[in-house]
């Protein structure tokens, strides 16, 4: 005759423990109903998330449920503690991990984004290199500086890149880099354009 859950509520840790290896589920219910509640409270004095606790909790009887056969003898809350301790300390060390997965992404993409970010020298060059105020001071260099200048700054090109593209030296590229930004500030001033400061050199 099937006990009912009442009937099992009555029964020894011990017997319920033999009843759960043999697969009956209200022994496993019996169980839950008489050690759940001071798990619940132990789990949650050292973890706050109750989210984890809940799912601690559950996958501790699912434990006790497939290794029941291994324990037929005395109490089942000492068993079921080290149990639930250890889903604990493992669903922390993922969480923990997942952390750092995520914080590891983060830094990688945001240093992306710093790697990819036009700076504001360049946005101002290349968003007006041929109107307004910028336009027309670009047109008052003198052409060797204002090809330096477009190859630094506008394309983006290294001072050793900007050399081979220009065939100069790479030392002439700094200094004409220097000189068109200084004459490029001079002229905006006269315009009463600006360009962001400081003006760093080429690359």
């Amino acid at each position: 005759m099937r006990l009912s859950r009442t009937d099992w509520s009555a029964r020894s840790d011990a017997q319920l423990l033999r009843a759960v290896a043999a697969g009956e589920p209200d022994a496993l219910a019996a169980l839950y109903d008489r050690h759940a509640g001071w798990l619940h409270m132990r789990l949650s004095r050292r973890c706050a998330d109750p989210e984890t606790v809940s799912e601690v909790l559950q996958d501790t009887f699912v434990a006790a449920w497939r290794s029941a056969d291994a324990r037929h003898k005395g109490e089942a809350g000492g068993w079921l503690w080290i149990i639930a301790s250890r889903r604990l300390v493992d669903a922390q060390r993922r969480q923990l991990r997942t952390a750092q997965v995520q914080e590891a992404h983060a830094s990688r993409e945001s240093d992306a984004v710093r790697a990819v970010a036009p700076s504001a020298e360049e946005r101002v060059l290349s968003g007006g290199l041929e109107y307004g105020d910028l336009g027309t001071a670009l047109d008052r260099l003198s052409p060797e500086l204002h090809e330096v200048l477009r190859a630094t700054v506008v394309d983006g090109l290294s001072t050793r890149e900007a050399a081979a593209l220009l065939g100069i030296p790479e030392g002439t590229v700094k200094s004409r880099a220097v000189r068109a930004r200084r004459e490029l500030r001079d002229a905006l001033s006269h315009l009463g354009g600006t360009v962001p400061r400081p003006m760093g050199g080429p690359a």
